[in-house]
């Protein structure tokens, strides 16, 4: 049992809390040195997926036009290669 907790958990349970405890006194200590708190963080994955949602949505709209203006072009000339070649 111990060996599986330990290969779980990737060391001993004793020595992972010693870890933890250290790498969270680091980074509580990087926050607030620049004013971050957790909830700061969480608003700004928030507003950055919605950014993301918003400006896929706007590529699309994009692409939707470069496709339009590109078809424009290309079916009538399409067309007219296949009845040029469709009479030889």
């Amino acid at each position: 049992m111990s060996e599986s907790m330990n290969r779980m958990l990737g060391d001993s349970p004793g020595r992972l809390i010693v870890k933890l405890v250290v790498v969270s006194v680091i980074v509580g200590f990087v926050m607030r040195s620049f004013g971050w708190y957790p909830m700061d963080i969480v608003h700004w994955i928030r507003d950055f997926l919605a950014n993301l949602w918003r400006t896929g949505f706007r590529a699309f709209g994009e692409v939707g036009d470069y496709f339009l203006l590109g078809a424009v072009v290309v079916i009538p000339a399409f067309i007219i290669l296949r009845l040029m070649s469709y009479r030889r």
